[in-house]
């Protein structure tokens, strides 16, 4: 399940086999983009925002076009990989959702990608401006995030710390990890997090020390079994007091403020030990 920490990886990924490099050719695969020929342009680098991905573009030297951006979003099961010349894909071509091809034979790929539309660069705030401080942003500010989260004091803080417009980075593994860090339960109003400045600065530390990471760990331990405290973990003991953990979902009609990306607060699901973290 791609988060900020897996979006991160990927924007360093293809940052690094694509930035300077022109583009022999691309392929989109989607209808809107199908007749889109970026071959000629640079790409200036690849930068995540949150969950969003940017791949920015300048024109040929011989066209006077604005710099473009490449803007996807990973959503469920979305991915992209850097193949070198002639090597094999290991995803099946008809989930490919665009191929771009540097003259060096690099390819970048994007596959079963949620979101994917090229815009001016200069107009990326219209899909990424309403988004709260990057977890893992060179801007990141905590105080606003925290200001964010406060502003609606009675909202469930499992639904206030997936909402990307109060921070952007945090999905579903982390929120359910970081409750039970803080030891409240997923559906708790935002007003009975005992320490919220602790708590948005344990997510800032743990999609840091996992954005480096090959698999995400929120304990420290050891193993398969041992990457998470709740988190798919139902039926099974809580490594704090032995209690089951419980699985149930957690959600709330999505909204969007004018102008903004609808936010996704269909029913997710919720891991939780109902003696650490007690039902509200």
């Amino acid at each position: 399940m791609p988060e900020g920490d897996n979006v991160w990886q990927a924007a360093v990924r293809l940052h690094a086999g694509l930035a300077g490099k022109r583009l022999a050719a691309s392929d989109f695969r989607v209808p809107s983009l199908a007749t889109l020929d970026l071959s000629g342009w640079t790409v200036l680098e690849v930068a995540s925002r949150g969950k969003h991905l940017l791949h920015r573009l300048a024109p040929p030297p011989d066209r006077a076009d604005e710099p473009l951006s490449i803007h996807s979003h990973l959503k469920m099961e979305g991915s992209w990989h850097v193949y070198a010349p002639g090597e094999r894909w290991r995803k099946p071509a008809h989930t490919a959702r665009v191929v771009l091809r540097a003259e060096d034979g690099t390819s970048a790929v994007g596959f079963s990608l949620g979101v994917l539309e090229v815009l001016p660069t200069a107009e990326e705030g219209r899909v990424v401006g309403h988004l709260g401080p990057d977890l893992l942003g060179e801007d990141w500010d905590a105080d606003r995030a925290e200001a964010n989260l406060r502003a609606r004091p009675d909202r469930a803080i499992g639904l206030a710390l997936l909402d990307q417009r109060n921070l952007a980075g945090i999905g579903n593994i982390y929120r359910n990890e970081l409750c039970f860090l803080a030891r409240v339960h997923p559906a708790a109003p935002v007003a009975a997090v005992a320490d919220l400045p602790k708590m948005v600065a344990t997510a800032r530390r743990l999609l840091e020390v996992n954005r480096a990471r090959p698999s995400r760990n929120t304990t420290g331990g050891f193993g398969p079994r041992d990457d998470s405290w709740v988190y798919g973990r139902a039926g099974q003991p809580c490594k704090r007091c032995r209690t089951r953990i419980v699985h149930a979902t957690l959600g709330e009609p999505a909204e969007a403020a004018p102008g903004t990306w609808p936010v996704e607060q269909r029913e997710r699901d919720i891991y939780y030990c109902p003696s650490c973290q007690p039902a509200p």
